[in-house]
């Protein structure tokens, strides 16, 4: 058994996700269990130098967790041949000229979500890496959540018969900034520094969407700013400019051809009283199951209780003790960690992987006409994107 080296390039790796999700529960998991076993046996181990602004703090987050190599000039770094991946997870209105830097600078490239602020943008980046002959790939780590996994189970079984609708529902109150900390970065709540509910979260939702449910064919938004005044990192109070809630109603086309009917409820400023920060309640004609980050409970159509409306009576059943537990019937990593596994050996060995730059394109795709939906006030038809 041989262990080969892959060097990657990682940009934008001292923010929460980058630092939490790609540096530490990925590359360094993946280095601190020997690499990444490949399809004969053979391991691979990442090699990450770390590039970002920010000297001192790069160097530190570096050491202490034990990788050698560290630096600041990004344009030395896409010039060593022998790194040949460029990850990144700095601000999206960077990411299409990075990655079209490191395309042409021959590296294979990986990244965070969304791929870029516009669909033109997204398109024109997605072509480019189609047209490179190199490897490429976005994150849509919501797909390896133990709860969807288990929920894709259902469906594969053909558990829920024809599957009728999704109602998501997802978010937490973000403190304001005033009273308590805040718990995401203030640039979240600012249109003009890439911030907005409808731009971070509908890009998941295209991906969750298309693979588990059906293809989105159009969609109904309303976005809202609830939290006018917000207060950052150093406690000075500023003008939230994006959008921090919306509501949607997408039609899909199910995958054996049948309508569906999503919901997409997402807020930062809502509070929660279901059982995780985002849910997935699907409904079929067979059965129906609810999904949270790491859980997953159905109820089979033999096995739905017969409720009664009695507005007169307290309601006598416990609706949440009618569900039963779906098992962990396997070991789930870190959703990030797979992802990236799996792009190490799509790399390598050319394994299979679908998780690429075309398909980050239609979570573009999606936040733009609910984007456009929300402005003109109506369904936006959401076609088929070409790349």
């Amino acid at each position: 058994m041989a262990t080969q080296r892959l060097g990657i390039i990682m940009h934008g790796v001292t923010g929460r996700m980058g630092m939490n999700q790609h540096l530490i529960r990925s590359i360094v998991a993946i280095r601190s269990q020997g690499g990444v076993t490949l399809s004969n046996g053979d391991k691979v181990m990442p090699d990450p130098i770390l590039i970002g602004r920010n000297a001192e703090k790069i160097e530190a987050l570096a050491k202490a967790h034990g990788i050698a190599r560290w630096g600041t000039d990004l344009d030395a770094a896409l010039a060593n041949s022998d790194d040949t991946v460029f990850f990144d997870a700095g601000t999206t209105q960077m990411r299409p000229k990075l990655l079209a830097k490191a395309l042409r600078a021959r590296k294979h490239v990986y990244c965070e979500k969304p791929i870029a602020t516009t669909l033109g943008e997204a398109v024109e980046i997605a072509k480019l890496a189609e047209k490179s002959g190199m490897k490429h790939g976005a994150v849509q780590d919501k797909l390896f959540l133990p709860g969807l996994r288990k929920l894709d189970m259902l469906r594969r079984s053909g558990f829920f018969g024809r599957m009728l609708s999704l109602r998501l529902e997802f978010g937490y109150w973000v403190f304001e900034g005033d009273l308590q900390p805040i718990q995401r970065p203030s640039w979240n709540y600012r249109t003009e520094d890439g911030g907005g509910m409808i731009l971070d979260m509908m890009c998941h939702w295209r991906y969750v969407l298309d693979n588990l449910f059906g293809q989105v064919k159009s969609i109904s938004c309303l976005g809202a700013t609830h939290i006018p005044e917000r207060w950052d990192e150093q406690g000075n109070k500023y003008q939230a400019t994006a959008d921090d809630a919306a509501y949607a109603i997408a039609e899909l086309v199910g995958h054996d051809g049948e309508p569906i009917i999503a919901q997409l409820n997402m807020s930062w400023a809502t509070r929660v009283r279901r059982d995780d920060l985002v849910t997935f309640h699907v409904d079929g004609t067979h059965g129906s199951a609810v999904a949270s980050l790491t859980e997953c409970r159905a109820q089979s159509r033999v096995a739905t209780p017969r409720p009664v409306w009695n507005p007169e009576v307290k309601q006598p059943m416990n609706f949440f003790d009618q569900w039963q537990e779906v098992p962990d019937t396997e070991f789930y990593d870190n959703g990030f960690k797979i992802q990236w596994e799996a792009f190490i050996r799509h790399v390598v060995e050319n394994a299979p992987y679908k998780w690429t730059l075309p398909e980050g394109a239609k979570g573009v795709q999606l936040v733009e006409a609910a984007l456009q939906s929300w402005k003109e006030r109506r369904f936006v038809d959401v076609p088929t994107l070409q790349i």
